[in-house]
């Protein structure tokens, strides 16, 4: 009887230790997705902004003339 007991929570520990590591790989796979959307959002901003100081600069030059 207590060796089953024993193979029990061995074995139970082993589906502990499993699920840790599956949720430590859920957690860093997440963090990748975010650093990710958070890289496009800047980009697409830096795009947008380079977009806008073309037409500025591009009236001005109109203006001038």
């Amino acid at each position: 009887k207590k060796q089953k007991n024993k193979k029990k929570r061995k074995e139970k520990e082993e589906r502990e230790k499993r699920r840790k590591e599956r949720q430590k790989k859920k957690e860093r796979r997440r963090k990748k997705e975010i650093k990710k959307k958070r890289e496009k959002k800047k980009k697409k901003k830096e795009k947008g902004r380079e977009e806008i100081m073309k037409k500025r600069g591009k009236k001005e030059k109109v203006r001038k003339k």
